[in-house]
């Protein structure tokens, strides 16, 4: 799969979940974690962050939406239970995200909100808990991005091959007669 992912949380207050949403992540393959103005104890994170993931992966604390820093071109993508966001199956992932989940009994916060390219939803009846929530989002994102075969189109059927690789000839950036008629431009000396 190409490009990269990092998921975090803003205002998360409960260590637990820090931890089990940490974890799928390093399962998942995430490049980065974070936080954003949390409050709750590091330390305690570890009861269900087995994997150790802030020893693995690059983790980040932002104390608040506008001290986030992002890499150049990875797209902010906000989930939260909103009307007017794109529902999940709907949702094409980009390909160098970083996925901001609200707190735990709340939503985003305006700043945080408007900094989303994308807002997207779960299409669930209600909350459903902040690391459930991320392991569905990274699945997801795998599902979709990953090279997986189409599924079959019943319960016992065979799933189709993937097909193979189609390669085009190569793409020159000049054409091999630029080179041929123009002589080559001199280089500087170096005496030395």
């Amino acid at each position: 799969m190409r490009g990269y992912f990092g998921i975090g949380m803003e205002g998360v207050s409960k260590a637990m979940n820090a931890g089990s949403l940490f974890r799928t992540a390093h399962a998942f393959g995430a490049s980065f974690v974070f936080t954003v103005a949390a409050a709750y104890a590091r330390a305690e994170s570890g009861k269900a962050d087995t994997s150790r993931t802030e020893a693995q992966v690059p983790f980040y604390a932002f104390p608040d939406p506008d001290s986030l820093v992002l890499p150049h071109g990875c797209a902010l993508v906000g989930v939260e239970l909103l009307d007017e966001a794109t529902e999940l199956p709907r949702f094409r992932h980009p390909r160098c995200a970083a996925y901001v989940l609200g707190p735990e009994r709340g939503v985003l916060s305006p700043g945080l909100a408007a900094r989303c390219r994308h807002l997207v939803r779960i299409p669930t009846r209600f909350s459903v808990n902040v690391g459930i929530a991320g392991a569905i989002l990274m699945y997801d994102r795998l599902i979709s991005l990953g090279r997986f075969p189409r599924r079959p189109e019943w319960p016992a059927g065979a799933a189709e091959p993937l097909p193979e690789p189609v390669f085009g000839d190569p793409k020159l950036r000049r054409r091999l007669e630029v080179y041929r008629t123009a002589p080559p431009e001199p280089r500087p000396r170096r005496d030395g």
